[in-house]
């Protein structure tokens, strides 16, 4: 996989943001991993979902990257459902 086959013409203002921005990270590893994600379960995240993940978003991709390969444990605050289904997209990019 090297990038999205996905249009993010038809979404919102909000949900286009985040699906450009988990795309164009800055380790290829977590674009990979959170474009995955943000490819399959974008339309489907409810408004209060989306701010979880806007927030999960706001942190560095070597600290998301070590959570997701669990290297060290991800925070409470984070572990949430959405990182849940965050994780369920790593295999399918071999991280």
């Amino acid at each position: 996989m090297t990038g999205t086959l996905r249009s993010s013409a038809d979404l919102d203002t909000r949900r286009r943001k985040a699906f450009f921005r988990s795309w164009h990270r800055g380790m290829r590893e977590v674009d990979l991993i959170l474009g995955s994600f943000v490819d399959a379960e974008i339309d489907r995240l409810t408004d209060d979902e989306l701010s979880i993940y806007e927030d999960f978003m706001a942190e560095s991709d070597a600290d998301i990257l070590k959570w997701v390969t669990g290297e060290t444990s991800v925070p409470a605050r984070h572990d949430t459902p959405i990182f849940a289904k965050i994780l369920s997209y790593r295999s399918s990019v071999n991280v």
